[in-house]
């Protein structure tokens, strides 16, 4: 018997996302320099930077799998206190195994958020694949749920509220980042931006 989306999404401990079209609504902005030289810019979801701060404290571990590097990511990714960051990683399946055995889980423990054929090695195998609204169709098919909102647009949080929503937690993860005292809370996705 094949299990639900939401009883894969309870035994749920380590989240990973890709970055462009999951994190990002997929545009990659390239501004020239002084010099000839591209600078990379890319927009991310202040609900997806909000989403990672309630994971974190419903006990998931966040990270990113890349096959960009980007200096742009690598900013976000520190603003957001990511634990786990792999950028140019053009076979993520690697990148996952390292995940796995860092964090001590087995791969029913870890939720991929993909959007590409390049996350299938990864969605294929993990315990709970998750498939963004604008995702290519291949990518659907291999996964046990797709969010409602496109990424960069608020498909990270959709996933991350889908796994604390299965695991019961929440509601009462939403009351503790409220609290004004919860010194968690406060010290959580306070980004500069690298300013």
């Amino acid at each position: 018997m094949s299990l639900s989306a939401q009883d894969r999404a309870k035994k749920i401990k380590v989240i990973i996302f890709d970055v462009d079209g999951v994190l990002t609504d997929g545009q990659i902005f390239v501004i020239p320099d002084a010099n000839g030289k591209g600078i990379e810019a890319k927009g991310f979801a202040a609900h997806d930077g909000l989403g990672i701060s309630l994971a974190r404290l419903g006990g998931l571990r966040v990270g990113i799998i890349t096959k960009r590097q980007s200096q742009t990511v690598a900013i976000r990714a520190n603003d957001l206190k990511l634990e786990f960051i792999y950028q140019g990683q053009a076979h993520k399946l690697s990148a996952m195994n390292e995940i796995v055995a860092k964090a001590g889980i087995t791969v029913d423990e870890l939720a991929y958020v993909g959007d590409d054929i390049v996350d299938l090695p990864i969605l294929r195998v993990c315990g709970l694949a998750i498939a963004t609204a604008n995702a290519r169709p291949q990518v659907k098919g291999a996964c046990h749920y797709t969010t409602p909102h496109p990424g960069g647009q608020g498909a990270g949080r959709d996933a991350i509220d889908f796994i604390l929503e299965a695991q019961g937690s929440l509601d009462r993860v939403i009351e503790e980042y409220l609290e004004a005292d919860n010194p968690a809370a406060a010290a959580s996705d306070v980004g500069s931006g690298n300013m």
